[in-house]
């Protein structure tokens, strides 16, 4: 029978947050975190989902999420209670589930808390729940049409267009809204206008720069309004003032946060959600995934109450509440707040602190007066007919409200003197300045980010990943701060527009949205949902499976001919976007960079094809860099590596595995790793770098299943600063030098 600790074992995602929980509760607790999911849908698509079934998810442990697994199960094993406390969304339901089933759970209790705080951690444990069966399932039901979604285009278009590209449920609609706004931009035509401008001198000696209403199209209409000008006389015609309000604006939800971070701090959504999360874990922030705008009533007095004391009484307004924009926020939430409102600076980085400050102003701001504005609009008359009407505007603030708190959200002042109507003008100067008319700007990330939202596209905590994934993608990159579709991009979603029209619509997307809403609720049921999906996207697919292959994007202009034959050229897509190549290939290899530069060819190495024997073996680059492959590909696809490379990142050591090659340094799409040189034979691979020596950790084959008892035989590689030397393979208990005590005293 298994003693127990006498301890309550309460887990949570993050080790940051479980810090931060601990610092609240007592010894008698036992704080252990699953570092995000610890299960989830195999990257194959092949098992991943059972579809006769009922759309049945097969699950499997997140690759060397083994031993967290482990550590969880022998502190639940001795634990007195379990009680789930990871986060309050659909997402923190499912790792809690997730947790649950593997580790045989029975009835464990479930928490949640929107902010780190002692109070707010002791009220979630006097009120425990079981795990909420209906978020769970809008969880998985997104994890399981998504994954359906992606897989089924994603291999029509590698069949179709080129392999590596991929499409998503709510990725490509939103690649589709740039690509759309890009082809705006390209058809527009920019049309001339000019700007007129008169410096004009009030009676009293004030000079007041007036704009002409008319904007007239050409310059001799332009000319012929400033020659009237300069010849007639100028009086004040009318003088308009009238107070403006500015209401306060409502506390950050995740998408205003985004947009907000954007244009002040210059953060991109995901380096502004990384930031968030930071915040919160350390307990300076409530919930930061959120689309609700709605304070509790103690945060929202207490925030008066600072206002009050801050500025003075005559900047407190009584509890403001505010109107959510989204029709499916979920408003049992809190907008994003400080968890203490008295202190306005915190967070570790430099970088977490303007943020925290940018949400503590927001939401100091928002429970204040609004700003009361004195608006002047002062328009000037010339005796010439021909010369239109002249205005000028100014804006000062009488009363500054709630900017005093957000000062960065005041708009230019600009004060214009007193004038009467009828006073007389001394014209100074007037000039015309040509200018075109300028098509829709590209859309930024936090453009996009409530574009999406306005038009219902995903929710608060996909915003970030959205853009990311296209980005990563190569389908967008940013210039500037804009979102600009590259070639492959745009040819990715011309195919999709023209052939899944109807799954990459708005009305698609942002239903689809609803209805995993729905499920949240308890309205629906998953399998319904996804019959009801997958039945006729599966048929639409097939359908298309019969197009032809998209070799060539058309025929290149006449001036670009092959630079080795001669012959006329097509436009294709590669790896790297669209470039020329000759129409004859594979029969002609020749090929021109998209600007019509020549591209060099693949360098000889002077030696033979081992396995098809008919072409020479020639140095290629590629994502990872230089390699050897066979000059007759694709009909042959013999590649090696380079082997002066390899010499020269040769480590010396010998692989473990085959015995043969050595360990050498390999560049890979996530950076440096360790790799045999006899690959592709052997294809053993380590994460750093190699020390020479052998594990030897004595394994019992019961605890690893796959590997045999014994001393185990895989290589040492080199630790970093903070972590020590450990075994490369990640079922081994030597990876996790750290935790081995742990392990080792739990065993016994």
């Amino acid at each position: 029978m298994t003693k127990t600790s006498g301890r309550t074992l309460l887990i949570v995602e993050s080790p940051a947050k479980a810090k931060t929980v601990a610092k609240y509760l007592g010894r008698e607790y036992e704080v252990l975190a699953s570092v995000g999911h610890i299960r989830d849908l195999p990257k194959s698509n092949k098992n991943a989902i059972d579809v006769p079934a009922g759309f049945v998810p097969h699950y499997e442990i997140v690759k060397g999420k083994e031993p967290i697994v482990e550590n969880l199960r022998q502190a639940a094993k001795t634990a007195k209670e379990i009680i789930l406390a990871t986060d309050p969304d659909r997402e923190g339901e499912a790792i809690a589930w997730h947790i649950a089933e593997i580790l045989n759970f029975k009835k464990p209790q479930r928490i949640v808390f929107h902010e780190i705080t002692k109070e707010a951690i002791g009220d979630a444990l006097a009120h425990p729940r079981r795990i909420d069966e209906n978020l769970r399932r809008a969880q998985e039901a997104r994890r399981v049409l998504d994954r359906l979604f992606g897989y089924d285009l994603s291999g029509l278009i590698w069949r179709k267009l080129r392999y590596g590209l991929s499409a998503g449920r709510v990725q490509s609609p939103a690649l589709r809204i740039l690509v759309e706004r890009e082809k705006l931009i390209r058809a527009f035509r920019p049309e001339p206008y000019w700007v007129i401008k008169a410096e004009l001198e009030t009676a009293a000696g004030k000079l007041i720069i007036f704009d002409c209403d008319l904007e007239p199209k050409t310059e001799v209409a332009t000319e012929k309004i400033i020659q009237a000008a300069r010849a007639g006389a100028w009086r004040i015609l009318a003088v308009k003032e009238e107070e403006m309000r500015r209401q306060p604006r409502a506390p950050f939800t995740t998408s205003t946060l985004q947009q907000t971070a954007s244009s002040r701090l210059g953060f991109s959504p995901s380096l502004t959600m990384r930031h968030a999360q930071r915040l919160y874990e350390a307990g300076y922030i409530t919930y930061m995934r959120t689309d609700s705008t709605n304070l509790n009533a103690a945060a929202a007095d207490a925030l008066v109450a600072l206002a009050r004391a801050k500025f003075g009484e005559a900047y407190a307004a009584g509890r403001r509440v505010y109107k959510t924009a989204s029709k499916n926020a979920q408003e049992a939430h809190e907008a994003i707040r400080p968890t203490k409102v008295s202190e306005p600076s915190a967070g570790h980085s430099p970088a977490e602190k303007k943020l925290y400050e940018l949400i503590w102003r927001r939401a100091l701001a928002s429970q204040m007066v609004e700003a009361r504005l004195r608006q002047t609009k002062i328009t000037a008359g010339c005796t010439d007919a021909n010369v239109p009407p002249f205005h000028a505007n100014g804006q000062r603030i009488i009363f500054d409200g709630w900017l005093a708190a957000d000062p960065a959200a005041r708009n230019e002042e600009m004060e214009l003197p007193p004038v009467g109507v009828n006073e007389t003008l001394r014209l100074k100067k007037i000039n015309g300045e040509q200018k075109e008319t300028a098509p829709a700007a590209r859309y930024t990330e936090a453009g996009l980010v409530k574009e999406l939202e306005k038009r219902g596209l995903g929710r608060p905590s996909t915003y970030a990943t959205i853009i990311k994934h296209i980005i990563d993608r190569g389908y967008v990159i940013k210039l500037n701060r804009s979102l600009q579709p590259t070639t492959t991009g745009e040819t990715v979603s011309d195919f999709l527009s023209a052939n899944f029209k109807n799954y990459i619509s708005d009305d698609f997307t942002a239903t689809m949205e609803n209805h995993l809403d729905e499920i949240a609720a308890g309205e629906l049921d998953y399998v319904t949902l996804l019959k009801n999906f997958y039945g006729p996207f599966q048929k639409a697919v097939q359908a298309k499976k019969d197009l032809p292959k998209i070799n060539n994007l058309g025929a290149a202009p006449a001036e670009f001919v092959c630079p080795k034959c001669g012959d006329a050229m097509v436009w294709k897509l590669g790896r790297s976007g669209k470039f020329l190549s000759c129409r004859r290939f594979p029969d002609c290899a020749g090929a021109r960079l998209e600007n019509g530069e020549t591209m060099a060819g693949p360098k000889e190495t002077g030696e033979q094809c081992p396995d098809c024997g008919v072409g020479k073996l020639v140095e290629r680059t590629g994502r990872f860099g230089l390699f050897i492959a066979c000059s007759n590909y694709p009909k042959c696809r013999f590649i090696k590596n380079d082997p002066k490379q390899e010499q020269a990142a040769d480590t010396g050591v010998k692989c473990p595995i085959c015995g043969e090659g050595t360990m050498t340094e390999k560049r890979g799409r996530f950076g440096i790793f360790y790799g045999c040189s006899n690959y592709p034979k052997c294809k053993h691979i380590i994460k750093n770098k190699p020390t020479g020596k052998i594990c030897g950790y004595p394994r019992a084959a019961e605890l690893d299943g796959h590997r045999p008892a014994g001393p185990c035989p895989y290589l040492m590689m080199a630790g970093t600063k903070t972590i020590p030397d450990r075994c490369s393979d990640k079922t081994c208990p030597n990876h996790h030098p750290q935790k081995l005590t742990d392990i080792k005293a739990k065993n016994s």
